[in-house]
């Protein structure tokens, strides 16, 4: 493989460097886009396919799991033989996943496509962060993450917009292959503009097979056996995969070129306090969607185009604060501006437990202000912070366990809610005498997420400073 300089190639040619920041916003704008858009054809997936309550859930979960199962041996494997490589991948394979949404006759095989969008958008993850973080490696760093950062937070919450209006007026399948379009301009640009970064004159370590199959072991069986709860047989899952928990660290501990190393990531305090702030934040920030989109449309009777729109004043309070925080993570203490963040996304939650079934839609959009405010506030900061504990030749795997700790989150969060609309709901179509029970769902949900911003805010302003370490 050939080796570039990536430093000399930026310097020469200063404009490379925001053409490779178009191609990661793109992607990293899709991505969660096409993930969040389905929750607004949700209805219309369970009249279609005639999805109960229990398999609705696992739609938003089944990509989770994918996501995450290779989140670590990604990014170990990018730093051995380079980010483009594995970033073009993920792209391109998870256009072809949405593809295949064509083809689709059952929930089962719904579920399938989901998997597989998740599988190759753990390696756009693993990746996307650390490109910027070395092609911006000297300056306006925190603004490039902050763009991308807002790329993200775009894509999650205009997901609702654009998924219902297609879904109202192409139908649902068009969630899936409508954003593959724009997947192609990502490709190009990061084809000629990305330049590989593997050093050809440093031998890579090797691949931790046997870790990277102990984490997708424990990944699975901690996320099936949360969800099924308090079923006998998923009580025996989560057992066996808290077992394997311990089972992993103590691997990792002794193997020669682990996937993480964990004593250098314990005395690295800045990077474990932002990767447990992240956790939490995200464990809180995923179900939104879910919830309210049920709400909104099951119990308020809003149109899913509707419910997108209401639900897009979170990405746009996002979208404006994003590189602002950026910005100000450069110049002031990182963790400051992120535990402000946290604050305010714990009220944000605060006030929507408090929803009924005929509350004002203002009660909705004053929570989503409060959240916009508390999540643009804290990501671009705390990845800021993380990334620049690090040395830059394991930017790949520091920005994977970002991710991991997005998505480790996202998928407890959702095993929780899963959990409540087993117990609430159970294996039915959610109909409107169930809709009292729906509304106690939504409200655990998010008594649960103000608990996890409140405990994140701890973490984020107990982080301390930068310091760099190998992780």
């Amino acid at each position: 493989m050939i080796a570039y300089s990536d430093n000399s190639f930026y310097q020469e040619n200063p404009r490379a460097r925001w053409f490779v920041l178009i191609s990661i916003c793109i992607a990293l704008f899709l991505v969660p886009m096409s993930l969040s858009s389905v929750n607004m054809a949700l209805p219309a997936i369970a009249d279609a396919l005639h999805a109960d309550a229990v398999l609705l859930s696992w739609i938003p979960t089944a990509t989770l799991w994918g996501s995450i199962v290779l989140l670590l041996p990604a990014g170990r494997v990018a730093d051995a033989v380079g980010r483009k490589p594995i970033y073009l991948i993920g792209v391109l394979g998870f256009s072809l996943a949405s593809l295949v949404i064509f083809a689709v006759n059952s929930v089962e095989f719904l579920l399938l496509v989901r998997v597989l969008q998740g599988l190759f958008s753990s390696l756009v993850f693993a990746t996307a962060m650390a490109i910027i973080a070395a092609v911006f490696s000297g300056t306006n760093r925190g603004t490039a993450l902050g763009l991308t950062a807002t790329s993200v937070y775009l894509g999650l919450t205009c997901g609702p917009l654009f998924g219902g209006w297609l879904t109202e007026h192409l139908g649902w399948r068009s969630v899936f292959w409508g954003p593959v379009i724009l997947a192609l301009v990502a490709l190009v640009l990061a084809f000629v503009y990305i330049r590989n970064d593997r050093n050809a004159e440093k031998q890579s370590d090797p691949l931790d097979w046997l870790g990277s199959l102990l984490f997708i072991a424990l990944a699975t069986l901690l996320l099936f056996g949360l969800s099924g709860l308090p079923n006998l047989y998923n009580w025996l899952m989560l057992i066996a995969g808290i077992a394997l928990v311990f089972v992993f660290v103590r691997q990792q501990n002794r193997c020669e070129f682990p996937l993480v190393r964990f004593s250098v990531l314990a005395a690295n305090r800045v990077m474990n306090r932002s990767l447990l702030a992240s956790f939490l934040m995200y464990a809180a920030h995923y179900p939104v969607l879910f919830l309210l989109s049920l709400y909104l449309q099951y119990l308020q009777g809003l149109s899913p185009s509707e419910t997108g729109q209401m639900i897009l004043l979170q990405a746009l309070i996002m979208a404006c604060l994003a590189p602002l925080a950026g910005r100000l993570s450069d110049r002031f203490e990182p963790r400051l501006i992120a535990t402000i963040g946290c604050l305010f996304f714990s009220a944000g939650f605060a006030v929507l437990v408090f929803l009924q079934a005929d509350s004002s839609l203002n009660h909705v959009i004053v929570a989503l202000v409060l959240l916009g405010l508390g999540f643009g506030l804290f990501s671009t900061p705390n990845n800021n912070a993380a990334l620049g504990s690090v040395a830059k030749e394991r930017l790949s795997i520091a920005s994977a366990l970002l991710n991991l700790a997005r998505t480790s989150g996202n998928m407890f969060s959702m095993a929780v809610i899963m959990l409540l609309m087993s117990v609430l709901l159970g294996s039915e179509q959610i109909r409107p005498e169930r809709y009292p029970d729906l509304l106690v769902v939504v409200k655990l949900g998010f008594a649960s997420a103000c608990g996890y911003s409140f405990m994140a805010a701890w973490f984020s302003y107990s982080r301390g400073k930068v310091s760099r370490d190998v992780i």
